[in-house]
């Protein structure tokens, strides 16, 4: 899907309508939302399903997003329509070897008029930022940017600024052109909740993009279904309100320990995976309409949950073995609770 022409319309009118901000947050109500927010963004991206599902997940645990795909396959156009479904504040950020700090979260400036300095929010002052090829950025811009996500905060000439909420980065890489890139380090690129793994589009996809196309080279532009305050709520909700049995804490703890301790890992996954396996899973719960967790659920997130987070031993490596592939074995062996 090609988001480089200007002009926007709307796609027919949807059958949605706004939600009243008094209304009460509980499972039914994420979940219809989730359906609702799904099917406005399944009219004008297509073959992403994956990814509109992990956004959400994401959105509703406080968490963070790296996109890994080639270009042209829609990772702006997709975050731009989900942030509208959500009525929140989208910016975009091209990374570049020459990007400041100061670039992406602003800096003091003197104001000649008032005689006195002022600090200018940079575009990191948003709900939803889309940070283009992170990997290009260089290490002092991608550490300010980092500590922003976990923070929720930044500090400049002693003065701490909160950033908006909702709150999430998504980060995109090109897995193809790596020259000129600054690779982030695994302790930083483990404060991604999620790591997706992007490709081209199926036959059956690519028909139907040509098809959309052909109708209008217009950019379409979906309905919002939430309100930024709604979303909150359902965060809210989703951290006090969605039940994990002792069991499933275990089997959380099971499948983590057995990452660090398969023989084929150089470097297994920290507490951080644990709790970014748990919070994912109360998230993917509450979409479908439950209040509380299940095995499956946490066998559903837990590959990009921690696929990031694994280091293989370099002759594994090269043997053709990934680390998708460790994980999926570890789901096969590790004894799930009754």
């Amino acid at each position: 899907m090609g988001n480089d022409l200007p002009t926007e319309i709307k796609i027919e009118k949807s059958d949605i309508e706004l939600e009243s901000e008094e209304r009460i947050i509980d499972v039914a109500f994420i979940h219809d939302t989730w359906l609702k927010i799904k099917k406005e963004l399944k009219r004008a991206v297509i073959g992403l399903d994956e990814v509109i599902e992990s956004l959400f997940i994401a959105l509703l645990s406080e968490g963070h997003v790296i996109l890994e795909g080639p270009p042209g396959i829609a990772k702006t156009y997709v975050a731009q329509n989900f942030a509208h479904t959500l009525g929140l504040e989208f910016k975009r950020v091209q990374m570049t070897p020459d990007l400041l700090p100061s670039d992406i979260i602003g800096t003091m400036v003197f104001d000649p008029k008032e005689l006195r300095f002022r600090f200018k929010k940079g575009p990191i002052f948003t709900n939803i930022l889309l940070v283009d090829e992170i990997n290009r950025a260089p290490p002092k811009t991608q550490a300010a940017l980092l500590e922003a996500m976990e923070e929720k905060q930044i500090t400049v000439e002693g003065i701490t600024f909160h950033l908006p909420r909702p709150f999430i980065v998504l980060a995109t890489q090109n897995p193809i052109e790596m020259e000129g890139t600054y690779p982030l380090p695994e302790a930083q690129i483990s404060r991604f909740m999620l790591f997706l793994k992007l490709g081209y589009p199926g036959p059956e996809e690519e028909f139907e993009i040509i098809r959309l196309k052909n109708r209008t080279l217009r950019r379409v532009l979906v309905n919002t279904v939430v309100s930024g305050r709604t979303v909150l709520e359902m965060q809210k909700f989703v951290q006090n309100n969605i039940n994990v049995d002792e069991r499933i804490m275990a089997y959380i703890r099971d499948i983590v320990i057995a990452c660090r301790k398969d023989a084929r890992v150089l470097l297994g996954c920290s507490p951080r995976a644990s709790i970014a396996l748990l919070l994912a899973a109360k998230a993917y719960a509450a979409m479908q309409g439950r209040d509380y967790v299940i095995p499956d659920d946490i066998k559903h997130v837990a590959l990009p949950v921690l696929r990031h987070r694994i280091i293989l031993k370099p002759e594994i490596e090269l043997g053709g073995v990934s680390s998708d592939d460790i994980i999926r074995s570890i789901l096969k062996t590790v004894p799930v609770p009754a």
